[in-house]
C-alpha cells in the first residue's frame, strides 16, 4: 500500500468517527506501533534507493498531518460531550423505580399471624440464641433424652444453642404471665439439615393457649379454622396420632394433597395427604416448670414451618428456591 492510499483511507475513516473512542482506535490503526503508517516507514529500506528520500518525506508529512487531525477531532468530541452534561431534556418520560414486594416467606408469616390474631392470639417474639434449658429441658426434653435426636442442633457451647424451634417462647411467656395465655411465636430457627425440603435456617410459628377447661376439641376447632382460612374452605384435614415430648396427647395434622386433591401423586407419595403441622395438649411437666396449677389449667400447643405452608400453598417443590435470590422466582409473588 502506497503512502497516498494510507492517507486517503485514514481521512475517509476519520469522517466516519462518532466518538473519542473511535478516534483512539483509528490512531492505533495508522500511527500505533503496528499501524499502517509505522510499518510503511519501517519498510522504506525495501524501496529502490532513488525512491527512499521522497517516500520518507511524504510519510512524515502524512504522519504529522494525521496526528494534528486526530487531536483536533478528539478535542471536538470532548467539547461536545462536556456541553451535553448540562443539557436536560424535560420532555423525556421519567424513569420510574421498579416496585419491590415482600418476600413470599414474609407474606405467608403475615397471613398466618393475621389469622391467629383474629382468633384472639397475641404475637410474642424471643431470642434466636437460646439456652439449653429453654430449648430443651423446660419443654420436658432432659439431657440424653432420645427426643433430642429428632432435632439436629447447632451448639454454640454445651449449654447454649441456636434455637431449634420457637417453642421456648411457651416457657418464657408463661414464666412472666398468668393464665389465660393465648400467643403465637413466629421466628427463625436452626437445624443441621439441608436438602430439597430442609434448610439450615427456616421459619416457624408456634402457638400456645392455656386456660381453664381447654380441651383437644378446642385445639381441633382452632386448627381447622386456620387450615380453611389459609388454604380454602373445601379442603379436608385429619389429625393423626404422633409424639412430641412437650405435648400429650400429640398429633400431626394432614391436609388433602393440594396438588392431586387426594388422588395420589409424587408430592404426597401417592397417599393423597400432606403433613402441615404438629400439635397436642401441653404436657403437665411443662406446666410444672412454670408453676402453673395442673389441676386447674390445661392448654394446647401447635407448631408449623412457614416454608412448608408456603410450598403447599404455592405448589413449590424445592425449599431452596426461597433463598436463591432469583428475581424471576420472587417476582411471581
Amino acid at each position: 500500500m502506497t503512502i497516498s492510499q494510507i492517507n486517503e483511507n485514514a481521512l475517509k475513516e476519520l469522517k466516519a468517527t462518532r466518538s473519542v473512542d473511535d478516534i483512539n482506535a483509528l490512531s492505533v490503526k495508522y500511527l500505533g506501533r503496528k499501524g499502517a503508517l509505522t510499518l510503511f516507514l519501517r519498510n522504506i529500506s525495501n524501496l529502490p534507493p532513488a525512491e527512499r528520500p521522497e517516500a520518507g518525506k511524504m510519510a512524515n508529512q502524512v504522519k504529522k498531518a494525521l496526528e494534528t487531525l486526530f487531536e483536533e477531532a478528539t478535542a471536538k468530541f470532548e467539547s461536545v460531550g462536556q456541553g451535553m452534561e448540562d443539557i436536560i431534556d424535560v420532555s423525556l418520560p421519567g424513569r420510574t423505580a421498579q416496585p419491590g414486594s415482600l418476600h413470599p416467606i414474609t407474606q405467608i408469616t403475615g397471613q398466618v399471624c393475621d389469622i391467629f390474631t383474629r382468633l384472639g392470639f397475641n404475637v410474642a417474639e424471643g431470642p434466636e440464641i437460646e439456652s439449653d434449658y429453654y430449648n430443651f429441658e423446660a419443654l420436658n426434653i432432659p439431657k440424653n433424652h432420645p427426643a433430642r435426636d429428632m432435632q439436629d442442633t447447632f451448639y454454640i457451647s454445651e449449654n447454649v444453642v441456636l434455637r431449634t424451634h420457637t417453642s421456648p417462647m411457651q416457657v418464657r411467656f408463661m414464666e412472666k404471665h398468668d393464665p389465660p395465655v393465648r400467643i403465637i411465636a413466629p421466628g427463625k430457627v436452626y437445624r443441621c439439615d439441608s436438602d430439597l425440603t430442609h434448610t439450615p435456617m427456616f421459619h416457624q410459628v408456634e402457638g400456645l393457649l392455656v386456660d381453664e377447661g381447654v380441651s383437644f376439641g378446642d385445639l381441633k376447632g382452632i386448627l381447622t379454622t386456620f387450615i380453611h382460612q389459609m388454604f380454602d374452605e373445601e379442603i379436608s384435614l385429619r389429625f393423626r396420632p404422633s409424639f412430641f415430648p412437650f405435648t400429650e396427647p400429640s398429633a400431626e395434622v394432614d391436609i388433602l394433597c393440594v396438588m392431586c386433591r387426594g388422588k395420589g401423586c409424587r408430592v404426597c407419595s401417592q397417599t393423597g395427604w400432606l403433613e402441615v403441622l404438629g400439635a397436642g395438649m401441653v404436657h403437665p411437666a411443662v406446666f410444672e416448670n412454670v408453676k402453673f396449677d395442673t389441676s386447674k389449667f390445661t392448654g394446647f400447643a401447635f407448631g408449623m414451618g412457614i416454608e412448608r405452608i408456603a410450598m403447599l400453598k404455592y405448589g413449590i417443590d424445592d425449599i431452596r428456591k426461597y433463598f436463591d435470590n432469583d428475581f424471576r422466582f420472587l417476582r411471581q409473588f
